[in-house]
């Protein structure tokens, strides 16, 4: 198997695959910690070059852990020290609506030198994100995210060590700057933004030194803003445990992992490389595989492998329901280059894909390429939903819902596992199905922020 690790040639790298709950009593607010959004640097690169300018949570990438248990509460208060308005969006927790970071519709955009209090309960165990919603196609590309992580009550699995592993590629130039074409058109009507450097928490040459037989819990995230990920293992063998932070049902094999933006996966593996040997978390792609996390095997932990895991303890989603009855949207996604769309309404009128790019707007839901005046779906509290997505266009996207997770429904009429993201290829259509259990209004969108920034939002509105 020829497995290599990347060099940094400066090039830009191909496509790698086409409840709310109630709030306990406030602590002090001099008790709260700060999360500053502001200017830093990175070692991004091996440190023969220099550090890179980023902006990050704390000043660093990625920002601070967040770890608690299930059903603690997370208070922070966000302060922008950026010279843009900026908020905190928590991916992928079930929160209260006016927590969820979306600027202009759960709050106001928190301006330089403003602060904004963030405080709510996680209800799932697993593993989730927090990163930047405002301006994101810029701020997430610059470095504003990190890790939620909401341990499970039960205290989980059985393991020897967790480690967490937030995958990003940048866009950086020969001396270690990230090129500043942010939003760029090409980026906005093709793929997005891709990078040419891929970086594990903020490192381009990821290690660390394991037992044979050492049972790992490996939590993945793709924070890039538009590169899918196929993943496979060298020297590692084990079980995906869940995906977006919800347990799987039962565990299951892992030969490949395809992650999208914004999606996450658990896994629980096994050191079985030989000693004296290297494992690997690979990149799959066309130019070839590489190594893009080193586990040095040194040692051994046990003469032999741990039984197979057991489930995870299931989070307290709702149960789908009334499937046959449920309120139904379809969304239709146009546009793009290559996506022959002529025309969409923009401005309240019908207006030619020219005038649209003009306004960087390049993609349309339902023939619209604003944000809408009305929600998709409007829904009561505890209706169950399903919504049709048909991707027309020549890209694929990454389709993210806030406040929920949804399931799936399969040309079979099986439930695929819950998700809070779904990648559609182009010309697939996916229908996706979730009980309306959160009250507020949440955007529905393309996770690509570039896809988004050129007209993929829509929302929906629970009462």
């Amino acid at each position: 198997m020829g497995i290599s690790r990347r060099a940094f040639t400066g090039g830009v790298l191909g496509l790698a695959a086409a409840g709310g709950t109630s709030l306990v009593a406030a602590p002090a607010l001099a008790d709260t910690p700060t999360l500053e959004a502001r200017e830093g640097a990175a070692q991004l690169l091996p440190p023969d070059h220099a550090a890179t300018p980023i902006w990050g949570y704390e000043g660093q990438v990625p920002g601070p852990l967040i770890r608690v248990r299930q059903g603690e509460r997370v208070r922070r208060r966000f302060v922008n020290g950026l010279p843009q308005a900026s908020t905190v969006h928590w991916h992928g927790i079930r929160i209260d609506n006016a927590m969820d970071g979306v600027p202009d519709l759960t709050q106001a955009a928190v301006p330089p030198g403003g602060n904004f209090l963030y405080d709510f309960v996680a209800p799932d165990a697993g593993t989730y994100w927090y990163h930047a919603h405002t301006r994101t196609w810029e701020q997430l590309a610059r470095g504003l995210y990190g890790a939620l992580i909401v341990e499970e009550a039960d205290g989980g699995p059985a393991l020897d060590r967790d480690e967490l592993m937030l995958i990003d590629d940048w866009r950086l130039t020969q001396e270690a700057e990230i090129v500043p074409n942010f939003g760029a058109m090409g980026d906005r009507s093709h793929a997005g933004r891709l990078g040419n450097w891929v970086t594990i928490n903020g490192a381009g040459d990821w290690r660390r030194t394991v037992r044979r037989h050492e049972r790992l819990r490996l939590r993945l995230a793709n924070v890039a803003n538009a590169r899918i990920l196929m993943l496979g293992l060298h020297g590692l063998e084990g079980w995906i445990v869940a995906l977006d932070g919800q347990p799987l049902a039962a565990p299951e094999p892992l030969d490949r992992l395809l992650l999208a933006p914004a999606q996450r996966a658990d896994l629980l593996v096994d050191a079985t490389a030989e000693e004296g040997s290297d494992a690997f978390l690979l990149s799959l792609e066309r130019e070839g595989t590489f190594a893009i996390a080193t586990f040095r095997v040194e040692g051994v932990m046990r003469p032999r492998r741990l039984a197979a895991p057991a489930p995870l303890e299931p989070n307290p989603v709702a149960p789908l329901h009334g499937l046959a009855d449920a309120r139904s949207a379809r969304l239709l996604m146009q546009g793009g280059a290559m996506g022959g769309m002529q025309s969409a309404i923009m401005g309240g009128r019908e207006t030619e894909i020219r005038e649209m790019a003009a306004w960087g707007r390049v993609w349309a839901f339902n023939g619209v390429a604003d944000f809408p005046a009305q929600p998709l779906l409007e829904l009561a509290a505890g209706e169950t939903a399903r919504i049709a997505i048909v991707n027309e266009t020549a890209w694929p996207h990454a389709m993210h819902l806030h406040g929920h997770h949804f399931r799936r429904i399969g040309e079979d009429r099986t439930l695929g596992p819950l998700r809070d993201t779904l990648l559609l290829d182009r010309q697939e259509t996916a229908e996706i199905a979730f009980v309306a259990d959160n009250p507020g209004d949440w955007l529905l969108h393309c996770h690509m922020p570039e896809h988004s920034a050129g007209g993929m939002e829509t929302w929906i509105r629970v009462g």
